[in-house]
């Protein structure tokens, strides 16, 4: 056995080294293979005879990378021999978190727990609920989007010392801690302290080298000058006086820094390479290359916004407000011109609202208030389930099976040829989408000329309201692939019909359905959002905007000298919300785009050789074109049998009821779609009882692959 210090005894002892961070000392105990970890410690503390609180305190193993949490295994089993080299650290230290409006804080959070656990701990002090929907991921820059994460592994040629690659975003390290880290030794967790601060360094790199020795007990002590309350207002020794906003609501303009470290993809394939920064969950933050005063960015990693309350949720409503705001002004997401002024429209709104009182929308019962009112609203489902929806009905007939009717205008697209609309009589039941000549050759019951499943469809709404265009473009499931369909309907109310049936039965659910109307009444209010008012009603003169701040910026060009004015007009329709109306009319806008919540990942597939893009979706996975983003497979959650990967090869298989898929990841470790998929099947779980704990168990065992 190699001894580092001192001479293995008759007795089987050897020296240990342990270097103490706090005090930058470093202390030899002898110990034995059957020594325990929480025994070394309180040896370790009696022999530094120094009066503080240790209990916050673990040992790190620089070496290994991997924390020694489990109090009661021994050295042995940790495989810590007498060449080891061990930190005593403390497990909380100071993380410059970037929230999703781009602000910074200084947080003290858990470097020994799993991720996913530091994030609950983090959303607790914060006041967001539901934070198995968020994550940490690292900060990027360009450069970071030029290359396949693949072959960037595969071309790093700066090793350290003993041969090994440094940490990267997504290293999984199976070999040495399969499950992750096991929490931070079952002592109770002092509070977090967060406090606002300016990122001195926003361009921190995907990776840093070994812990250096920092006291942090003198700077623990002076971060208890700062307190969290509640509510979200964060008060501190010293901050910027416009960033002294609670988190419910945001700074108009972010600071230059954060703004202009922010990225801007080019292509489908660079808005891919940005899921590279996300965080193993299963693994601490300090495994993965962050260390103290490092900055990581939360971020909203999973696009199912449970139960989203105004009531209960402003914190949470804000942050996700802003980061659907900064995805599309840093084209993340694709936007019509209409679509864009409504949106720059309903952000003015939430500028203006910002400066004047608001409703009190958290009380002493509010949360009362806020179950009485999912009482109320899950009996009025019930009834609507029970009595059904009524399309097409004048009576209270639930035998009757509902169904939509109506001449619409048909296309489906052939190669090399130039093919016009054809007018068509349709039918939606059950369904199934029919296509008549003529009426009358549906009431004779003549066999259709089209006939079209609708289950497990993608439709994408094709509309222009300048034009008076107002089209669906369904991409139909078929034995070679997806087979491109368009509808052309004549009005909106038409158009708000027909496209809330196809998007119902494409998740299997028919018109019957109790969401119809509420389908058929978001689609309209959607784009009644979108037309110009006659004349603003705000004169430009008096407001002063930064068109750059509201519009994605392959619009500003286009809308020059006349965009303030465009959004002006935009904005009478709007001008009536609250400020949190404003913000959940934007979050719905956001979601009823075509391609919201769909994480790309650069993929190759086992029988092709070149490259495609993967979607992952909460309900589905989408083989797209990576060029045109044209969708050429899609396969539901609810066919899926199994998911499995592997590990060595970096290789994943998912086994669906008509076949089985099997596919390397290029733009990211196959251990981040991994737990993409995981995750949403995860969140796919969660029910409407408001007394629901978060199974962190289960979740880890979806998404960490070593079950």
């Amino acid at each position: 056995m190699s001894v580092s210090k001192g001479a293995v005894l008759c007795d089987g002892s050897w020296n240990l080294r342990i270097y103490v961070t706090d005090l930058q000392v470093e202390k030899t105990l002898r110990v034995k293979g059957d020594s325990h970890i929480g025994g070394v410690m309180l040896n370790l503390v009696e022999d530094l005879e120094f009066a503080m609180d240790w209990s916050d305190h673990a040992l790190w193993w620089p070496e290994r990378n991997n924390w020694l949490t489990r109090t009661r295994s021994t050295l042995d089993q940790y495989g810590v021999q007498a060449d080891a080299f061990l930190h005593f650290t403390p497990m909380h230290k100071t993380l410059r978190v970037q929230l999703p409006d781009l602000r910074f804080l200084d947080c003290r959070v858990d470097f020994s727990m799993k991720t996913f656990n530091a994030v609950i701990q983090l959303c607790k002090e914060l006041g967001i609920r539901h934070p198995e929907e968020l994550s940490f991921c690292k900060p990027l820059e360009s450069a970071h989007l030029k290359h396949n994460y693949k072959d960037t592994l595969s071309n790093r040629k700066n090793k350290d010392a003993n041969g090994k690659i440094p940490s990267d975003t997504n290293t999984f390290i199976h070999g040495q801690s399969p499950s992750g880290s096991n929490g931070s030794l079952d002592k109770a967790i002092s509070p977090l302290m967060c406090a606002p601060g300016v990122s001195k360094n926003p361009k921190s790199p995907i990776s840093k080298p070994a812990l250096t020795p920092e006291s942090t007990w003198k700077r623990n002590q002076a971060n208890a000058n700062s307190t969290f309350s509640p509510n979200g207002n964060v008060s501190s020794i010293s901050f910027n006086d416009s960033l002294n906003l609670p988190l419910s609501l945001s700074p108009i303009t972010p600071n230059n820094k954060a703004r202009s470290n922010l990225l801007r993809p080019k292509s489908l394939v660079e808005r891919a390479r940005m899921n590279v920064a996300w965080l193993d969950s299963s693994l601490s933050i300090m495994e993965q290359g962050v260390r103290e005063f490092d900055t990581l960015r939360l971020r909203f990693k999973f696009f199912s916004f449970y139960d989203l309350n105004p009531k209960v949720d402003a914190v949470r409503i804000n942050q996700i407000y802003e980061q659907a705001k900064w995805q599309l002004l840093n084209d993340e997401l694709d936007c019509t011109e209409e679509e864009a002024l409504m949106f720059a429209a309903l952000q003015v709104q939430v500028s203006l609202q910002a400066n004047l009182p608001q409703p009190s929308s958290v009380d002493n019962n509010s949360i009362t208030n806020a179950v009485d009112d999912d009482i109320d609203a899950a009996l009025s489902e019930l009834q609507v389930t029970l009595e059904g929806s009524h399309v097409n009905s004048s009576n209270n007939d639930i035998t009757q099976v509902p169904e939509l009717q109506d001449y619409l205008r048909f296309l489906k697209p052939k190669r090399f040829t130039l093919k016009a609309y054809k007018r068509y009589w349709f039918t939606c039941r059950d369904l199934t989408l029919r296509l008549y000549k003529s009426r009358e050759e549906c009431d004779s019951h003549v066999t259709p000329a089209h006939d079209i499943n609708l289950r497990g469809c993608e439709v994408t709404p094709d509309v222009c309201l300048t034009q008076q265009k107002y089209g669906i473009k369904l991409e139909v499931p078929m034995t070679d692939g997806m087979s491109d369909m368009y509808i052309r309907c004549d009005t909106e109310d038409q158009y708000a019909k027909w496209m809330a049936a196809c998007r119902l039965a494409s998740k299997g659910r028919s018109l019957a359905d109790s969401t119809y109307d509420t389908e058929v009444a978001s689609i309209t209010a959607f784009l009644q959002m979108q037309h110009p008012a006659p004349a603003p009603a705000i004169n430009p003169q008096e407001l002063d905007i930064a068109t750059e701040d509201y519009m994605p910026p392959r619009f500003l060009k286009k809308l020059k000298g006349k965009l303030v004015h465009r959004i002006l007009e935009a904005h009478a329709n709007v001008k009536d919300l609250t400020l949190v109306e404003a913000k959940m009319n934007y979050i719905k806008a956001w979601q009823s785009l075509p391609d919201f919540g769909i994480s790309l990942f650069v993929v190759k597939f086992n029988d092709q050789k070149k490259e495609d893009l993967l979607g992952v979706s909460y309900n589905r996975l989408m083989r797209m074109d990576i060029s045109s983003g044209d969708h050429l497979k899609t396969w539901r959650y609810s066919n899926m049998k199994a998911w499995n990967v592997n590990w060595n090869a970096k290789v994943m298989m998912v086994q669906f009821e008509e076949g089985n898929i099997i596919f390397e990841c290029l733009s990211a470790d196959c251990k981040v779609m991994h737990e993409f998929i995981g995750g949403y099947i995860f969140l796919s779980t969660r029910s409407k009882e408001s007394n629901q704990m978060l199974n962190e168990e289960m979740f880890h065992k979806l998404t960490g692959g070593w079950a």
